[in-house]
Parts: C-alpha cells; sequence; structure tokens
C-alpha cells in the first residue's frame, strides 16, 4: 500500500484550528497562499506552536526538549505518536523530503531561549536567529517547491530579517521578563550596562542608537531576500512579499517613534497591513531570479542539509561565478554560538513564539 502523500483531512483541520486560536497572523496570511502550500504550512506552523508550547509551559524544559527530540524520532521514522500534528507532520516530510536536522536546529534554538542565553555580537544573535527563523523559512521553501541553495539563502536572508525586526520591537517586553537579545558588544559600544539595563530598562538615545543598528542590519537582509521572491511559484510570491513588506513596516513605524520600544510595543495597523498586501499583489509578479550573494554564514548549514530531488546535501556556491549546486553528503551538524553569557529568564513567551506573532 503506497504512503499517503496528504496528511488526513481530519489532522489537517485539527492543525488549522490550532492555529486559529493561537497563531491568527500566520492563520490569515496562509489564505494568500495556494491550497498546495497552504495546507502542509499549517502542519508545519502547527508543530512549531506546539514545539514551542512544549517547551515554554514545561516546569522542566529539559525534558520538554528531549521529548520533542523524541517526538521527531517518531514523525521521521513514520510511526508518530497518536496526535493529530504529529500524524500530518510525518507525511508532510517525507511528501516534500523535509530534512531532520533542520528541525534539530529548531528546537536548538527553542533550548536557548529557555537557558536564558545572551548574545555577545550580531554574528552570534544571527546563529539565534538562523534556528528559530531561518529554519522556517527553509522549511516553506521546501514546501513551495524550491531547493536550489540560492534561493534558500535568500529565504534564510528574509527570516533572519524577520527575527531580528521582531527583536528590535519587543527590546522592552523581553527586558521586563528578564530576556535580552540586542547584541551585548553593541550595548556596551552605546555607553549601556546589559546588566543594569535588564534591571531597569528605560529608553533613551544609547538604546536608540543600538535598536536603529538592529533595525538597520534587517533592512539589509530584506533587501537581499527580495530577489529570492521571484524564484517562488508565482502562486506563492503573494503571500511571501506580502509578510516581507509587512515586517518591514514595523522598523518604519519604530523610527518614527525615534526607535523606543521600551515605551508601548509598535503594531502595524490593519489598514496599513491591507494596503500593503495590495501592494504585494500588484508587485509579486516581479521575475528576477536569486542574487548569487553568499549565504549568511550562520545560515549555511541549513542549506546544506537539504538534498535536491533524488540527490545528496548541497552546498551553496561560494565563489562569484563559479558553478553553483556543489552536491556534497553533509558530514557536520550545526555549529555552535561563541557566547558564554547567561542570564537567568523569567518565564514567558519564548522569543521563538514570536514566529508566528501579530505584526
Amino acid at each position: 500500500m503506497a504512503a499517503p502523500s496528504r496528511p488526513d483531512p481530519a489532522d489537517v483541520a485539527a492543525c488549522r484550528s490550532l492555529l486559529q486560536a493561537g497563531s491568527r497572523s500566520f492563520f490569515a496570511a496562509s489564505l494568500l497562499l495556494p491550497s498546495s502550500v497552504r495546507e502542509p504550512a499549517t502542519v508545519l506552523y502547527a508543530f512549531c506552536r506546539v514545539a514551542d508550547d512544549a517547551v515554554d509551559l514545561s516546569p522542566d524544559a529539559a525534558t520538554a526538549i528531549t521529548r520533542l527530540h523524541a517526538r521527531l524520532d517518531g514523525i521521521f521514522a513514520g510511526v508518530p505518536a497518536d496526535d493529530p500534528v504529529d500524524r500530518a507532520l510525518a507525511v508532510v516530510v517525507r511528501a516534500h523530503d523535509l530534512p531532520r536536522s533542520v528541525f534539530d536546529a529548531l528546537i536548538e534554538g527553542l533550548a536557548w531561549d529557555v537557558g536564558g542565553r545572551t548574545y555577545e555580537t550580531l554574528s552570534d544573535l544571527i546563529s539565534y536567529c538562523a534556528r528559530v527563523a531561518g529554519t522556517v523559512g527553509t522549511l516553506m521553501t521546501l514546501l513551495m517547491g524550491r531547493r536550489d541553495p540560492r534561493v534558500l539563502a535568500r529565504a534564510c536572508d528574509l527570516g533572519v530579517a524577520m527575527q531580528l525586526t521582531n527583536i528590535a520591537r519587543d527590546v522592552g517586553e523581553d527586558a521586563r521578563a528578564g530576556r535580552l537579545y540586542l547584541p551585548l558588544e553593541w550595548m556596551e559600544e552605546a555607553g549601556l550596562s546589559p546588566q543594569s539595563f535588564l534591571a531597569a530598562p528605560v529608553f533613551d538615545s544609547r538604546l536608540a542608537s543600538v535598536i536603529r543598528r538592529l533595525i538597520a542590519e534587517a533592512d539589509r537582509l530584506y533587501g537581499r531576500s527580495q530577489s529570492g521572491i521571484g524564484a517562488l511559484p508565482a502562486g506563492c510570491r503573494p503571500a511571501i512579499h506580502a509578510a516581507r513588506l509587512i515586517y518591514q513596516e514595523i522598523g518604519v513605524l519604530l523610527a518614527a517613534r525615534g526607535q523606543d520600544s521600551i515605551t508601548r510595543r509598535t503594531v502595524v495597523p490593519q489598514r496599513r497591513k491591507l494596503a500593503l498586501v495590495g501592494r504585494a499583489l500588484l508587485d509579486a509578479g516581479f521575475a528576477s531570479g536569486p542574487t548569487r550573494q553568499r549565504a549568511l554564514a550562520e545560515v549555511q548549514f541549513l542549506i546544506d542539509a537539504v538534498r535536491p530531488e533524488g540527490g545528496d546535501a548541497v552546498m551553496a556556491d561560494q565563489g562569484l561565478d563559479r558553478l553553483v549546486g556543489i552536491f556534497e553528503r553533509l558530514a557536520r551538524e550545526p555549529g555552535s554560538s561563541r557566547t558564554g553569557r547567561v542570564v537567568r529568564p523569567r518565564r514567558g513567551r519564548t522569543r521563538a513564539s514570536r514566529l508566528t506573532a501579530t505584526a
């Protein structure tokens, strides 16, 4: 008996209900995707939601992480737990040849969250973003049927950019929960003590300069990501382009209020979101292909994990005009962060949960 190519409709419906309750922004955005992508994307995001909640709400995060890995063992072995999300994801990973190591990296990012890790440099922070957002960008690109390493590199650019925007937007909220994601090196260069800031998070010109730098880096990556959207299937471009425009608008609004993300949370008004969706629908016909800019070093392990159809793992071209798509067997695990500083977090929503938070 042939393995099913689509999950059971009842399991997909359960995933959809989960997202309607806890990830309304994704649920709304998914309506722009063609049904062939919307269904597996719903399953993927449902697993992300369940994984996030399993770690965030558990009194023992280490045990929760171990259990998530065990669930993935069953999913990838084709013997998932008796749960609609697990059953549906088992079908999706087989049908779309999704790499196990990318899911492991996502869970690693959740572990970094609950461990209260901080990030010394921008590179360290991007390594974190690669795990909680670059992973999702990679998997979504595979669900859209694209495995070209250049397209995957641009998808990771977009995921990292969105996560940097989340971090810039939520500085105050995170600090009040005992979390700090800003590069410590940047804070110290601005004359800010990370520990003093966490003890009493107050907005001033020094913090504004750090947030401005973070938004500038996000904008650079949004610019890099645009060329990859034209390489996606035409029916998928409006949804991804709309997400890009809406998240980038958060940075625009932050700048308009002087980069103050301490006193209140920046939200894109509904009317402005609709205008940006309309723009995405008009713009998404562009046919530019992905540039050959090098992938971010911190996300390269995600690209290396992806196999072309019927092939081995691939490594993206790192030369100017040299051959693209050099294939070799993946022989390494995701790299680890260089940072050693840890702050003690208070319990609350983990950073990865903001992947599906309201923009």
